[in-house]
């Protein structure tokens, strides 16, 4: 309503007739009752609750009578400190006027209407923008508590091995039957859960790794979070994914079950705390649980699907302020972390896991780290991150069995729990069990397996994303990581019972070979939202054999594990919203030992919600 609106109501309302009076009261009754009628239809829109339609109506009578005592008190009080002088009448200041034309006065009406429509329509509008009127409102507190997500990812394979292998059948009969030679493609996860390794029928027989017969299969991945606020910087998180392989490093679930429903499993759950002070600056980061990976780190290390099982926190010293600036996701381009720091900030990450439990035995197996770190911001949009860490496993490597404890089988000792519940292939292993014939063919085989090295890593990641392209991002990214637990003396003080060396099952030469390193570019859109963003990816991965722990390593090039070298291609492309296209070439050489190669084509299509 314009400021001189009240001044001419008033002009008239003095000097209107009794019967110009009664006119005005019904254009007065006429103009409320529009007001009143119009919240009624905004309530029956769903646009304004009844509730609050009411309170509305209430908090501007009670507004307006206040207004009106108010006015009348500095109104009296205005005349009663004008001066008055003697022989002199007070000056009559008011203006009177006579006639107003009924043009005039409908003008008026129509003004005053349209200025409190707009006004009424503008508060509701904000009331009910600030307090979420509308369906939110009828619902109870707690369901604006939780958050959805999820995502299903479709998945066309194809595992391609040149034919400069060796043939699957070859392999199962130098594997099978020469007990002095080294078994370089033994599956040893599937023999140190029964497989006989005596059966030198390689493509019958998942006591081998695939050397030679090419694979194409369809596989697919669903996964469902839900996150709920507790409190004021606490929240609890739930993730289930599809599996078929419990495996820690892979949700994929291969079609092909003759019509079996798929497993559907609790991939994490746990709580998380943030502490943010007056200012709003986020200083801590806690979680508790199966939990997301809170390392800055690359695939090298820990496989995109991995989730971290114990305890960790990040700690963040601000020393600037981040302007128009939003982090990606963590995990927004795969195969790289980029854990939970804050842009001009030192960070400090550190988490302890328990990895296998034993109730007989105080050597349980555990995993520490620590990560110290920078992460700076220059000029608004360019972002550098810096971390140096040192993961540290413990009581994972093997033990020989003491000679016939707990009967005369290899297979009942009393150290065959130091055996790894998973691995993949590539780290160096050494016999467990001493005595026992597991095989007709061959008395002297291995029943059960075990990590020869200790395993304690320094690892340093770089990322540098340039930002000079609008929404298109170029991303540089260097990785090295180096075993610093890798004692030989050690491997042969524990394999002495075993017979030095020969107690080695898939490498002779006892050396150190613990480097792991990785270059990587990434161009275009750090994230794919919508139509038509894209990135591309190229990547050279090299890991030694005892550089990392094949378990938790990718588990997609090479097929998974350590002891190989070699490049990944990858694009995606948007084709709708938050749904993309995406296709990764991998193609990986084995670094020492026989001649293994093998090529990984995915085909992708994801969408998520």
């Amino acid at each position: 309503m314009k400021p001189e609106t009240p001044v001419v109501l008033a002009m008239l309302a003095s000097s209107l007739s009794p019967v110009a009076a009664a006119s005005e009261r019904e254009d007065l009754l006429t103009l409320k009752n529009t007001t009143l009628n119009l919240i009624q239809a905004l309530v029956q829109q769903g646009v304004l609750d009844k509730n609050k339609a009411q309170a509305l109506v209430t908090a501007a009578e009670q507004k307006a009578a206040v207004e009106a005592k108010q006015q009348v008190a500095e109104e009296a009080k205005v005349q009663s400190e004008e001066p008055s002088k003697p022989g002199k009448a007070k000056a009559d200041k008011s203006v009177r006027v006579a006639y107003v034309p009924d043009f005039i006065k409908e003008e008026i009406r129509q003004q005053v209407r349209s200025e409190l429509k707009e006004d009424v329509v503008k508060e509701v509008k904000a009331h009910a923008k600030e307090e979420k009127w509308g369906v939110p409102a009828a619902l109870p507190d707690w369901v604006n508590r939780f958050k959805l997500s999820g995502d299903v990812r479709l998945r066309g394979e194809g595992d391609f091995f040149p034919t400069s292998n060796p043939d699957n059948d070859f392999v199962g009969q130098q594997n099978g039957r020469f007990s002095q030679e080294p078994w370089t493609f033994a599956n040893w996860q599937a023999i140190n859960n029964g497989a006989d390794i005596g059966d030198t029928r390689s493509g019958q027989s998942n006591s081998y790794l695939n050397t030679s017969e090419d694979v194409n299969r369809f596989r697919m991945r669903l996964r469902l979070g839900l996150e709920a606020q507790i409190a004021d910087g606490l929240k609890a998180g739930v993730r289930l994914a599809t599996s078929n392989s419990r495996s820690p490093v892979s949700t994929n679930q291969t079609l092909g079950q003759t019509g079996q429903q798929y497993e559907f499993v609790l991939d994490r759950g746990f709580l998380q705390y943030d502490y943010l002070d007056g200012k709003g600056t986020d200083w801590l980061t806690l979680w508790a649980g199966r939990t997301i990976n809170p390392w800055l780190s690359t695939d090298n290390l820990f496989d995109s699907d991995l989730s971290f099982e114990g305890l960790s926190g990040t700690v963040r010293l601000p020393f600037g302020t981040a302007t128009r600036y939003t982090p990606p996701p963590p995990n927004a381009r795969y195969g790289t972390n980029m854990g939970y720091s804050q842009p001009n900030s030192m960070f400090l990450t550190s988490g302890v896991y328990p990895l296998e439990e034993f109730q007989l035995s105080s050597n349980d197996k555990w995993l520490w780290g620590s990560q110290l770190g920078l992460d700076l911001l220059f000029r608004d949009s360019d972002r550098m991150k810096f971390g140096l860490a040192y993961y540290d496993y413990r009581n994972i490597e093997a033990i020989p069995n003491t000679p016939n404890s707990r009967g005369t089988a290899g297979d009942r000792g009393d150290h065959n729990y130091t055996a790894p519940q998973f691995m993949q292939k590539g780290n160096t292993l050494m016999r467990i069990n001493t005595t026992g014939a597991v095989s007709s063919e061959n008395p002297n085989l291995p029943r059960r397996v075990g990590l020869a090295s200790g395993f304690s890593i320094l690892n340093a990641v770089a990322v540098y994303d340039y930002a000079g392209f609008g929404d298109n991002h170029v991303i540089l990214t260097a990785d090295y990581a180096k075993n610093v637990g890798f004692d030989g003396k050690d491997i042969l003080r524990r394999a002495a019972p075993l017979g030095g060396v020969a107690g080695i099952v898939n490498y002779r030469n006892i050396r150190d070979h613990t480097n792991a390193w990785q270059v990587r570019l990434d161009v275009g859109r750090p994230e794919i939202k919508k139509l038509h963003d894209w990135n591309m990816t190229f990547a050279y991965k090299y890991l030694e054999r005892d550089a990392v722990l094949d378990a938790f390593t990718d588990s997609d090039f090479h097929l998974g594990g350590t002891n190989a070298k070699g490049w990944v291609f990858g694009a995606s492309y948007g084709i709708a919203h938050n749904t993309w296209l995406n296709a990764r070439w991998m193609t990986a050489d084995q670094i020492e030992g026989p001649k293994y190669g093998v090529d990984v084509l995915m085909v992708d299509l994801n969408s998520r919600f």
